[in-house]
């Protein structure tokens, strides 16, 4: 474009100037101010002739490029390889350009909906209301199948990518509708390159075989060896159908690296090698049964070293083990995923661990000013006679200990009025109310968590950030949400109860130590209530501590009387048992809406006692806790898992035992969503079997 195009102005007042400066001079010399006045004049006539040719340069600069311009924007619009088409607010066509037809079904004419002939590329947030003063346009990734026919008759289906830009045109008369151009632009390429990228990341997995030494035990080499080759030849063939490597680095963890794509297989197929090892028999009739830890390189901004996937991979297959194996742990998507879990946890004969915690926990208790120990809320026979069972561990080493009780103590209140009753009033200063709690005063305190792992189900949450040092002792499936860096962790999913592991430790504890008649029916009630009367999760260890708790002084004569129910108990549950309902697959599920005292404990009774019933697998009861909060109280006979299902409703526990709290939502509504998610997981289960 020529610069310069009118500077008229500008010389006049430089003309101007030099005016005067000849009009000064004429007052000095007559001769040279006339010499100058000529040649002021001439270069006067010369800026006026130059500034009409820079006009008529611009005029023909305005005729020639700018009218150009024009005509090749419209054959920019007209022609470019881009989709342009503008629409009305019902998604019909009102122009388009020529390139439209290479993706469209058929012939776009003017009125007709867009779907009609490139069918997916619209989306209703086109059409979406914005606040006065915003501009109407965006943009977002359509895709789109086309179907093509080859010499053969045959048909191909292609899918296609394209970016869509969409802009709001300003209306030139009210009465006209109100218009949108849509600029589309073809990206397959970029997003099968994006596809290709992520389904070629690196996965890499610990395959662990279970409780290897209690399968191997009473073995010789001869069937130690025919057994890791079937577990091996198992492990072979997925990895052929899988396309992965796979390398054995000690008697029972494989190392596993996988693609992307891979994973998503093996994720379609829900693991499906863990089924088929689980048929893979001991000579004492153990199934074998594998955990995995799976860590997938899915960040793209930094590039993840072998060494930090391998962390990964250790972690996640921790989490597999310490929820009782036979199942894979992942992280996706930044969420956790677990697949399999249907086997029950393997005794371990081993007490090797109960010992050394046992005199980690004494030597932190030594170590220790004050000691507390709290259960989950709404405390069960379980997490009180756990609790219980520690005080009197603080109390053998006469440290001051107080067990921390929530507000809600219906489902022991009977085992609670029991030490209110004790003559020697020996627990009378132990007790203390999450609400009446003080923030401790003590230079070293020690929390010892039972019964539970999660943070926010503990009787009184914030104490977990002012006391640094905590103990957990768990029996539980562990769960996503655990208690941040505990000292020790105590965790034995094989366990029928966390009574029964606190007793283990008092038999490490100190030879010496008495706990007591209470203390002992305290505990001996917690691994009555949880092995449902030593029937359910119930191994030879169970037995040594019940035994171990009766030469201590269990009397269960007041067992049985802490478990019978009054009138109004008993009237509700038969009710809640008349009303269930039966679903093919030996579910069988029931609601209690009505608010009682002590609802969650009669909830777990209905639960028990529906699954009596011949034929029943599974059992869902759902109740009533709060105005605003449903609970769901979840039974299995072992052969599913119910930790799995109550998972999906927020909650957890184990495979035979499950629970979780529902709030703001009716109990009916809620009760339709469970029977919905039971049927479809009893039925995957089954599928695979």
């Amino acid at each position: 474009m020529p610069r310069n195009l009118s500077a008229w102005y500008d010389l006049v007042i430089h003309l101007a100037v030099m005016l005067m400066m000849v009009a000064i001079l004429s007052q000095y010399n007559r001769y040279l101010a006339a010499i100058a006045f000529l040649v002021w004049l001439m270069l006067a006539l010369f800026a006026r002739e130059r500034c009409r040719v820079r006009i008529r340069q611009f005029q023909e600069y305005c005729e020639n490029v700018v009218g150009g311009g024009k005509e090749l924007m419209q054959y920019a619009v007209t022609n470019i390889p881009q989709a342009v088409m503008i629409i009305d607010n019902d998604g019909c066509l009102q122009w388009s350009n020529d390139f439209v037809k290479i993706f469209s079904s058929a012939e776009p004419e003017q009125g007709m909906h867009i779907n009609d002939f490139w069918n997916g590329i619209l989306k209703e947030e086109i059409f979406q209301p914005v606040a006065d003063g915003e501009l109407r346009q965006g943009s977002y990734i359509a895709q789109t199948t086309f179907t093509s026919t080859t010499d053969d008759d045959t048909e191909i289906e292609t899918v296609k990518y394209f970016v869509v830009y969409w802009h709001g045109l300003k209306n030139r008369r009210p009465e006209y509708p109100t218009l949108t151009a849509l600029f589309v632009q073809e990206i397959t390429d970029f997003e099968n390159l994006k596809a290709e990228y992520k389904n070629s990341r690196t996965v890499l997995i610990y395959v662990q075989v279970d409780n290897y030494d209690e399968i191997m035990q009473g073995l010789n080499e001869a069937e130690k060896t025919a057994l890791m080759l079937s577990v091996s030849e198992e492990l072979e063939t997925w990895m052929k159908n899988l396309s992965g490597f796979m390398q054995r680095v000690s008697n029972d963890l494989f190392v596993v690296v996988l693609e992307r794509y891979a994973l998503d297989k093996a994720i379609q197929d829900n693991f499906s090698v863990l089924d088929n090892v689980r048929k893979i028999v001991s000579k004492k009739g153990i199934p074998v049964t594998l955990s995995m830890g799976v860590a997938l390189a899915e960040n793209s901004s930094t590039e993840q070293s072998m060494t930090e996937l391998g962390e990964m991979a250790q972690e996640r297959l921790n989490s597999a083990l310490s929820r009782g194996g036979d199942q894979v742990a992942m992280a996706l998507d930044g969420k956790t995923l677990y697949f399999g879990g249907k086997a029950q946890a393997v005794e371990k004969h081993n007490r090797v661990r109960a010992r050394v915690t046992a005199n980690s926990i004494r030597e932190h208790m030594e170590e220790a000013d004050e000691i507390f120990v709290m259960g989950h809320n709404r405390e069960d026979f379980d997490a009180f006679g756990a609790a219980v069972g520690v005080a009197a561990m603080a109390r053998h080493l006469k440290k001051p200990v107080h067990v921390i009780l929530s507000s809600s103590l219906d489902a022991v209140e009977k085992m609670f009025d029991q030490f209110k009753k004790d003559k020697a009033k020996s627990f009378e200063d132990v007790f203390v109310k999450a609400a009446d709690f003080t923030v401790p005063t003590a230079i070293n305190p020690l929390l010892i968590v039972v019964d539970t792992h999660i943070p926010y189900l503990v009787a009184m949450p914030s104490l977990l950030d002012r006391i640094e040092k905590v103990i957990v002792i768990d029996h539980h499936r562990k769960s996503d949400k655990v208690i941040k860096n505990p000292v020790i962790f105590y965790h034995e999913p094989s366990s029928s109860s966390a009574s029964e592991l606190v007793t283990e430790l008092l038999m490490y504890f100190d030879d010496k130590i008495s706990i007591g008649k209470l203390v002992a029916t305290a505990l001996y009630s917690g691994i009555v209530v949880d092995t449902k009367s030593f029937v359910v999760q119930t191994g030879s260890r169970t037995f040594d501590a019940a035994a171990y708790l009766r030469r201590k002084g269990a009397d269960p004569v007041i067992v049985r009387d802490l478990f019978m129910a009054d009138y109004d108990t008993t009237v509700a549950l038969a009710k809640a048992k008349a009303q269930s309902e039966y679903y093919e697959g030996g579910l069988v599920v029931t609601s209690m809406t009505k608010l009682m005292p002590n609802i969650q404990a009669m909830a777990g009774q209905a639960a028990d006692a529906l699954l009596t019933i011949e034929g029943v697998r599974m059992t869902i009861i759902l109740f009533q806790m709060k105005d605003d909060t449903v609970g769901i109280s979840a039974r299995s006979n072992g052969t599913l898992n119910v930790q799995v299902l109550m998972e999906k409703f927020g909650g957890g526990g184990h495979q035979n035992v499950a629970g979780a709290q529902v709030k703001n939502i009716n109990i009916l509504k809620l009760e339709k969503q469970v029977v919905e998610v039971a049927q479809q997981y009893i039925a995957e289960n089954d599928a695979e079997e």
